[in-house]
């Protein structure tokens, strides 16, 4: 069985034996309000209890911040994990094994027996940083860098002896086996003899956690005094079933609640940068691991914040790399801002400089990072006097924004709102008309290489929601059995809204299998955040109206559809009577066509309300 393409029998057993309230009681206090729950929502500045928790239908609901799902969004949400490490961790506290992936994937068992190897290994260099006499410089170092022993003990800083086995022969008294080592990527191999060797000799450690706090990798700094001149200067542990470095941060387990506490988080390049950070208070902090912030860096840190800061040294490489994030920023619904620390420090040094207030006062400065690629496109160009200058900067500029994706009829209003106010402020600020920005970025995007996924789901921006899709998908998620009626009258293709048609299509798909397509059932198909929230909104919003009748309710919306229908028909057929040169019998033909339809709809017309 694949974790990421669970069977609906896995799921439904899980969901079962895991009470809602009992998950969510287990991470925030609850109340007992009529038939459901009130909690403080651990996602915004929550004063009073926002969050609602249904018992009966296994979902919950915060209105403030639009988040909503069932026990797997909780999982994803507040531990920050995908959906198949959700999966696996409601597995374990409901005692329900899981198969092996596909693919040959570890075990729960054997990932287990990694955790416990990477703790271990973890120790014995935390405990000879602190105590062996060769450890010695790698204390002096962090000395060097003003990293204090409250801040060694916290993040559990290590260091490697030069001793090619020192962590093989420290692993012979106990049951870990050499392979375990070399799967958790703590030894590797010689490639010209076979041999195993120690991967992180002779250097100062920082050990990476994933969100949950459990060890998954380390990050290594090697030390002049000890270093082999060829050495790396950094490296982390190699891609494990533990670890990938484009899906973790350094330190996020420390700062996660000060991330949601605040709605933002702040991104520095290196570990003595995180750490500094988090001694000085800013403990909203975390670091990429060796790599640039990356889509998925950005989909995990939006489970907990609204805006991401990074933090970049005032260099020429820093302005470089703030210059490749503007896609980021379009791409992703995350507000991405860009603070470049001045005099060329690295926040390290910035923060022993000038302390954390001066710090803090450079990230409220941090512009967006349009903003910072039209600083940068126009560094040295007179937007006054120099015509092809201002194009080659707006170009620049329109490249970028190019190899976003493009708007889709699922994209949501605050996505379709940033790209207007996007272009609105590139015409205002190179003084262009804005009808010409907007031409000359539809010749780039059709030149792009990038296309959307799904060409299929793809179309021109389209309306906000239709409010006639809103209250048929509310009386559906709550009269699954009108489906067939519901089919035989509005296609799928019809509906406008991408999610919405996406759970018209499952339904379909559900009742052509003989299953019924319920609300419980909808919210195990769909393993994204965002299409549970969806569903959670329409149940919540068609509860919340109290019909007592949904076929009824169900029938009369079908009328409208009908009547909309004809509506357009009509308005075809009087344009066609207005502009064709037809037979006058044919007009009145068409006339008495659409007086028969409006008398029709007079007679069958009554309350729409149910």
């Amino acid at each position: 069985m694949s974790f990421a393409s669970s069977s609906y029998d896995t799921k439904e057993q899980i969901r079962q034996a895991v009470d809602i309230v009992d998950l969510i009681g287990s991470h925030i206090p609850l109340r007992r309000e009529g038939r459901g729950y009130k909690g403080i929502c651990p996602w915004h500045d929550d004063t009073r209890p926002s969050l609602q928790v249904n018992p009966q239908r296994q979902s919950f609901k915060c209105w403030v911040c639009d988040i909503g799902g069932d026990i797997f969004s909780f999982v994803m949400k507040v531990e920050g994990v995908e959906f198949r490490e959700a999966l696996s961790m409601l597995a374990e506290r409901a005692g329900i094994p899981l198969e092996r992936p596909r693919g040959g994937g570890p075990t729960r068992d054997e990932k287990v027996n990694l955790y416990d190897v990477m703790r271990w290994a973890n120790e014995q260099y935390h405990e000879c940083l602190l105590h062996a006499p060769e450890a010695a410089p790698a204390r002096a170092y962090l000395a060097d860098r003003h990293i204090t022993q409250e801040s060694v003990r916290a993040f559990r800083l290590g260091f490697a002896p030069m001793q090619w086995d020192w962590l093989l022969e420290r692993a012979r008294p106990t049951a870990t086996s050499t392979q375990t080592l070399e799967e958790a990527g703590l030894v590797g191999r010689s490639a010209s003899r076979g041999t195993l060797y120690d991967r992180f000799r002779g250097r100062v450690l920082f050990p990476i956690r994933d969100v949950q706090g459990r060890p998954v990798a380390i990050g290594g700094r090697v030390l002049r005094a000890e270093a082999d001149p060829n050495a790396a200067k950094y490296i982390n542990s190699p891609e494990t079933p533990l670890f990938s470095k484009h899906r973790l941060l350094y330190g996020l387990d420390r700062a996660r609640e000060a991330i949601m506490r605040t709605r933002t988080a702040v991104v520095v390049e290196g570990y003595t940068d995180c750490i500094v950070a988090h001694q000085s208070g800013v403990d909203n902090t975390v670091a990429v691991l060796g790599t640039a912030l990356g889509e998925q860096h950005i989909r995990l840190l939006r489970r907990f914040a609204d805006r991401v800061i990074l933090v970049l040294d005032g260099d020429d490489a820093g302005r470089r790399r703030a210059n490749e994030v503007l896609e980021l920023f379009i791409a992703e619904q995350v507000d991405l801002r860009i603070a470049t620390l001045r005099d060329g420090l690295d926040p390290c040094d910035f923060l022993l400089q000038y302390g954390p207030d001066e710090f803090r006062r450079e990230l409220e400065a941090s512009v967006d990072a349009l903003e910072h690629k039209f600083q940068v496109a126009t560094r040295d160009v007179d937007l006054g006097s120099s015509p092809l200058a201002i194009q080659q900067a707006l170009e620049q500029v329109l490249a970028t924004l190019a190899k976003a994706p493009r708007l889709r009829d699922d994209t949501t209003s605050h996505m379709r709102l940033l790209e207007e106010q996007l272009l609105h402020r590139l015409a205002r600020r190179f003084a262009v008309p804005e009808e010409a920005v907007r031409a000359r970025l539809s010749v780039l995007r059709r030149g792009s290489r990038r296309a959307p996924a799904d060409r299929s789901e793809a179309s021109a921006p389209s309306a906000p929601i239709d409010v006639w899709e809103r209250e048929l998908l509310e009386a559906l998620v709550q009269s699954p059995e009108s489906l067939t009626e519901v089919a035989g009258q509005v296609a799928v293709e019809s509906i406008s809204f991408g999610p919405y048609r996406r759970i018209l299509r499952k339904c379909a798909d559900l009742v052509e299998n003989g299953e019924r397509p319920s609300f419980e059932r909808l919210l195990l198909e769909f393993d994204e955040l965002e299409m549970k929230n969806v569903l959670v909104d329409l149940d919540e919003r068609g509860r919340e109206k109290g019909h007592t009748d949904w076929p009824l309710r169900i029938h009369h919306l079908l009328e409208r559809y009908r009547w909309k229908e004809e509506d357009q028909e009509r308005r075809l057929q009087t344009a066609v009577l207005r502009e064709s040169q037809l037979e006058e019998s044919r007009q009145i033909e068409i006339l008495d066509q659409i007086i028969t339809q409006a008398r029709q709809r007079q007679r069958t017309s009554g309350p729409t309300d149910g």
